[in-house]
């Protein structure tokens, strides 16, 4: 099979980039989130105040203030459900490190440490391996087929199960999209240029990768440009475009690999305790449910507006942008597939909900095939014909 071509960076885009939200944006917001506050509480934003206590809790976010999408999610969400509750429900967003480091997010949200999060479920894949699924898996869905199996396929009953058990609740908020294969040292031409390579990557990306002889490493997003100049990595994942501009990875490893197979829609989650969110009051929850749904809505948008602009400079500034080989994606497919079944093996909630995903997943890409696959291919071209 041939390998995929280089996309064209040159056609002008005339989307403009996305800036500060104006007037016309908050009242948007508001409209919003009193139509998911209607469908999920039946009552309107002043209502929800009124005899309500006054409580205050903490977000803690799986980002850094920085990371002005995925941070400003976690923002965008605690200041909804304040307006929402006429003040009265007051949430104040922590980012990473404020104490909690992203890795123990879910752990300290279950235990009570803090009352909520904001971050990928995959954090939690050390209790259950089910909650790498709920983020993202390699050659799992993209983030529209994701989106859908949680809002109408069944994901949300599935893995409320699982996350019960660990004294959570959980309410998706964000997607990422599919995101990139990261920076290479070297360009990958083969399968065989992955092996002894020392990747930042972790999860079960990491197990399929390392069946190719990839030494996963885990590096945090702050020390990522240190170690490659350093030549302690060969290669790093992050996330897309907009975020990995701001590393400035280009300077040290020039070869910006596509797509990010493992993580072809990464699907953030809000962490709840268990305990907290039963003692809520309903219109707090109608406040939080009908928040988490805009938040959602607003991060895939802003990934997908500012995306663009993002990666032509980094092009410009001297990215050598690479699909991956054609070898390398089938080969990796079969490695997943195996991971796969090895976990499947051991742990019955995961082969439930795998096959349940298996099944969506299918069904999803027999639509995509016949009008968006077909459109979006259409006019690629045509846009690559000016």
């Amino acid at each position: 099979m041939t390998t995929p071509a280089k996309p064209n960076l040159e056609t002008p885009d005339e989307t403009p980039r996305a800036g500060d939200a104006s007037a016309r944006t908050a009242l948007r917001r508001r409209s919003l989130l009193a139509a998911g506050l209607g469908a999920a509480g039946g009552l309107g934003g002043p209502a929800l105040a009124q005899g309500g206590p006054e409580l205050r809790w903490r977000l803690s976010s799986a980002y850094a203030k920085n990371l002005d999408i995925l941070f400003g999610g976690s923002e965008t969400f605690c200041r909804l459900v304040g307006e929402a509750t006429d003040g009265r429900f007051q949430i104040q967003p922590q980012a990473v490190g404020e104490p909690i480091p992203a890795e123990g997010l879910i752990d300290a949200v279950s235990a009570g440490s803090v009352e909520m999060g904001h971050g990928p479920a995959a954090f939690g894949a050390g209790r259950d391996p089910c909650f790498a699924l709920a983020t993202a898996i390699p050659f799992g869905l993209n983030a529209r087929g994701q989106n859908a199996w949680w809002g109408a396929g069944g994901a949300a009953d599935l893995f409320g199960e699982v996350f019960a058990r660990n004294g959570l609740v959980a309410l998706p908020a964000g997607n990422t999209g599919a995101q990139m294969g990261g920076w290479f040292r070297r360009e990958i031409k083969s399968a065989a240029d992955l092996q002894g390579l020392k990747m930042r990557i972790g999860g079960l990306g990491g197990q399929v990768l390392a069946k190719f002889g990839v030494v996963p490493q885990s590096v945090p997003g702050s020390e990522i440009y240190a170690a490659l100049e350093a030549k302690r990595l060969d290669a790093a994942e992050w996330i897309g475009p907009y975020d990995d501009e701001r590393l400035g990875l280009q300077k040290v490893a020039p070869v910006y690999h596509y797509p990010g197979f493992w993580e072809g829609g990464a699907m953030l989650h809000l962490w709840i305790n268990v305990e907290k969110w039963k003692a809520l009051p309903k219109p707090y929850r109608a406040a939080i449910q009908g928040a988490a749904a805009q938040v959602g809505s607003e991060i895939q948008a802003r990934y997908d507006a500012r995306n663009p602009q993002a990666l032509r400079r980094l092009v410009a500034g001297g990215a050598q942008l690479r699909p991956f080989p054609q070898d390398v994606m089938e080969t990796a497919l079969k490695h997943a597939n195996e991971v796969y079944g090895e976990i499947a093996g051991k742990n019955a909630d995961f082969r439930r909900i795998y096959e349940a995903m298996k099944t969506f997943r299918n069904e999803a890409y027999l639509w995509f095939q016949v009008a968006e696959y077909t459109y979006d291919n259409f006019m690629i071209r045509a846009r690559a014909r000016g």
